[in-house]
């Protein structure tokens, strides 16, 4: 915890000693080795942004009855730091608090991004609404949400918390309602409720989901890094932070208030062999194969091409469960366990969840959540999909796998035929799923925000392979623009750069569309230069989708 209150005078340089040590130092300062990594640390970064807290309180909204934490941190190679905060008020989390502190590479501040700029200041702490009350509503959101179907093992953990998302800021409850539905499958919703008045402010899903050498189902034959235990094999990868693929064995989770009481297993796949798979669904590991396969081609993305050390940036390897619940047609990352689940998919609607791009999907909600932690609701949430969408079509890129080319289709290889169309969303034209937005309006922020994702989606398209008919790696594409303009993309390989560069330094929980563009002008001035082709290529690409 980086507090505000800082005792007056702890920087003080000391004097004493100074004429003694003053040729050393002027030595070691001369020295070539001195040099050889004048980048700052993480540890250097944390300090330098510390200091800019106390110095620049007042623009960032900063009082004595707040406190900060720092949530991520990244040095660029030129040394240029940004330190990435939440906040509290009297100790209670402010939701839309969170802000990013960038430094010149010598450690001098230079600006920031805040989520909100609202005044925190509220009469009290002590809420009018009881905390059961505030569950109560929860589970009766959570009920709605899932049309009525008769839900088992409901419950609610209410958290006084200061809503400065939502306007004015307020005193609410941040109420996390979790069960299981007929199946046994996990539901959940977070609910903010005023603490005032009982009503509801906002709501969203808590579970992110994508509506969803081993031979796999999807990508052929893979190489796989295991590791060997006497004398079979373990489906757990050494080189990627120890990552892993168990069996869930069919069966659930019972989780509440963020806590698991009992969690599907995660039971190791072995072999005798070190050949996994058959590339048939008659075996379990080949679902497996898949899983890892998307987790380890996930990891290189991240590393190779953003230099991101694992989902969390801390070399920690995650896990996988394969074949969980009953005909569960859905996939998730969960922040709790640090690890994905995949869903079996009901045979005709979705196949096993485990394709390539929707493991790159999911997991990019885990870097989501270390770094901007877009919420979940509004135009942010659709921001937060299509985050995932856009660089789990990256990682798809980066794979290079003949057997599941790159393209902007999302989730092509889990639709069976009745589904009833060839993919779960569609980058080109985002509308061609019936139900997403292809251009920005004051009403998208109301759309389900895998709908409401579209806008995103669509520039990304369109900024990476331009306006017009085309045909890619065997599939036509057509994409069209709000504004008449004709457009010539930058490639993909740059978009993702710029996407991550703005979610990882520039987004924080409340961007919306129009400081999407702003983050995404800001990421393209860092990498390729304020008057570059890219720049101007993202900022007529967000007018060609209606955000200007």
């Amino acid at each position: 915890m980086s507090r505000i209150r800082h005792v007056r005078g702890s920087r003080r340089l000391a004097t004493a000693g100074i004429a003694a040590t003053s040729a050393a130092l002027l030595a070691t300062a001369l020295s070539p080795a001195a040099h050889a990594d004048a980048r700052p640390t993480r540890a250097t970064a944390i300090e330098n942004a510390a200091s800019a807290l106390v110095a620049h309180a007042a623009s960032l909204g900063l009082t004595s009855a707040q406190d900060t934490s720092v949530r991520d941190v990244i040095v660029d190679k030129d040394g240029t730091q940004h330190v990435r905060y939440d906040r509290t008020y009297h100790n209670l989390p402010v939701l839309g608090g969170d802000f990013v502190v960038h430094l010149a590479p010598g450690g001098t501040y230079r600006s920031a991004n805040r989520a909100t700029r609202a005044t925190i200041s509220l009469p009290t702490i002590a809420p009018k609404l009881s905390a059961p009350r505030a569950a109560d509503l929860a589970v009766n959101a959570l009920r709605a949400a899932n049309l009525g179907e008769t839900l088992h093992r409901l419950k609610a953990k209410p958290e006084l918390i200061v809503d400065a998302l939502h306007g004015t800021p307020r005193l609410a409850w941040r109420t996390n309602a979790v069960g299981q539905d007929s199946l046994g499958n996990p539901v959940a919703r977070t609910v903010l409720t005023d603490a005032r008045t009982g009503a509801q402010i906002d709501a969203w899903d808590s579970i992110e989901t994508a509506a969803g050498d081993g031979k796999s189902l999807y990508s052929g034959t893979v190489p796989l890094e295991t590791t060997q235990s006497g004398s079979s094999y373990q489906l757990k990868d050494p080189t990627r932070g120890n990552t892993y693929t168990g069996d869930a064995e069919g069966k659930t989770d019972l989780c509440f208030f963020g806590i698991c009481f009992v969690r599907a297993p995660a039971t190791l796949f072995t072999d005798a062999d070190n050949h996994w798979g058959t590339g048939s669904n008659s075996d379990r590991a080949s679902a497996a194969v898949d899983a890892q396969y998307g987790t380890n081609e996930t990891w290189d993305y991240y590393k190779n091409v953003h230099g991101r050390n694992g989902i969390a940036g801390d070399g920690k390897g995650s896990y996988n469960r394969v074949h969980y619940g009953s005909n569960y047609d859905n996939a998730f990352w969960d922040d709790s366990c640090f690890c994905m689940t995949y869903g079996d998919g009901d045979g005709t609607t979705f196949g096993p969840l485990v394709a390539l791009d929707v493991a790159g999907h999911e997991m990019t909600h885990g870097v989501t959540s270390k770094t901007a932690g877009l919420t979940y609701s509004g135009e942010s949430g659709g921001l937060n999909e299509a985050t995932s969408d856009i660089l789990g079509t990256m990682v798809e890129w980066y794979a290079n796998n003949p057997s599941d080319k790159g393209d902007y289709l999302i989730g092509e290889q889990i639709v069976k035929p009745g589904f009833g169309q060839p993919a779960l969303r569609f980058m080109d034209k985002p509308s061609r799923d019936g139900n997403s937005a292809d251009y920005w309006s004051s009403s998208v922020g109301n759309l389900d925000v895998h709908y409401s994702s579209g806008v995103a989606n669509h520039f990304a398209y369109l900024l990476a392979e331009g306006s017009g008919p085309k045909t890619i790696n065997g599939v036509s594409y057509n994409s069209p623009t709000y504004n008449g303009s004709t457009l010539t993309g930058i490639g993909h390989d740059k978009v993702g750069k710029i996407w991550y560069r703005a979610l990882t330094v520039y987004m924080t929980s409340s961007t919306n569309y129009a400081g999407a563009r702003t983050a995404t002008l800001n990421a393209a001035k860092d990498l390729y230069g304020a008057n570059s082709t890219e720049y101007n290529a993202v900022a007529a690409t967000w007018s060609a989708v209606n955000v200007n």
